[in-house]
């Protein structure tokens, strides 16, 4: 890819998705640019709520997406430095298009305001998402060639998205979204319009921690699965050592559920990177 579109896709990981960038940098130097471009890519339409006035045009920038990864893009599409960096990326390493384009269609997801309904639901949308992103890494680790990391990349996607959706609820709940499993919550006695009230209750603290548990339940499996990994492969899934912290926080936190969680310093972050790819060489 050319230098000034990775250069960009480096800025914009940085900016828009901060914990994946960290991630990036204990990747093997080589395989960096392609990851960061895909991570990028994925911060990129994941923004795509925040940046439109609704869900049609939000429809359309998913579907410039779209047509780009099956060659149908209108005008220059390499002048986009992050729609280059990603061609490149799937074309250095083959990367099934048809899995994008699956990431795609979740993403549509986030441009309405249903519920998310189940946690089945919720667990296939974090696998085309968060699991996605995990198992193309992977690939790319791997030279472009197919690998077998499904239970690893399948655990911790969901982990990181029923983690970061946790941490999010009070910023993802004043937009008038509900983006955890519905199902839990109503069970514990919850309704929608305590939620966009921002009331708290025993019976929302109580569907919180059932799903953190649920969280921490998917991370460990995650982290038996890559045990038994190829070494090599392994530092696509480092996100693990920040995830684990997070959740340990989120569990601690006493401040109601629609408080902003403190953010750890990135250097705290960095080294718990460093340190988690170094016990798992």
């Amino acid at each position: 890819m050319a230098e000034d579109s990775c250069t960009h896709a480096g800025q914009t990981l940085r900016d828009m998705d901060h914990d994946r960038f960290l991630a990036t940098l204990v990747v093997p130097q080589t395989a960096r640019p392609g990851i960061t471009a895909l991570y990028a890519f994925n911060a990129d339409v994941a923004a795509i709520r925040e940046r439109v006035s609704g869900p049609q045009p939000g429809e359309i920038r998913l579907q410039w997406w779209n047509d780009t990864l099956i060659g149908d893009g209108h005008g220059a599409v390499r002048q986009n430095p992050l729609a280059d960096a990603l061609l490149t990326t799937i074309e250095t390493y083959a990367l099934p298009v048809g899995t994008l384009q699956r990431l795609i269609g979740a993403r549509r997801f986030d441009l309405y305001d249903d519920p998310m309904p189940d946690l089945e639901t919720f667990e296939g949308y974090a696998g085309e998402t968060a699991s996605t992103l995990l198992q193309l890494s992977a690939m790319i680790l791997n030279g472009g060639r197919p690998v077998e990391q499904g239970d690893a990349a399948g655990h911790l996607g969901v982990a990181q998205a029923m983690i970061g959706h946790l941490r999010a609820f009070g910023r993802v709940s004043a937009q008038g979204r509900i983006m955890l499993p519905w199902s839990i919550l109503e069970a514990n006695g919850v309704r929608e319009a305590e939620i966009f009230a921002g009331q708290d209750s025993e019976g929302l603290h109580a569907a919180l921690s059932q799903i953190a548990e649920l969280a921490g339940s998917h991370l460990a499996k995650a982290q038996t699965a890559i045990a038994t990994l190829p070494a090599s492969l392994r530092p696509a899934f480092a996100i693990t050592a920040v995830l684990e912290q997070q959740v340990l926080a989120w569990q601690r936190h006493a401040a109601g559920a629609f408080s902003v969680p403190t953010e750890e310093a990135s250097w705290r972050k960095i080294a718990r990177l460093t340190w988690w790819a170094l016990r798992n060489r």
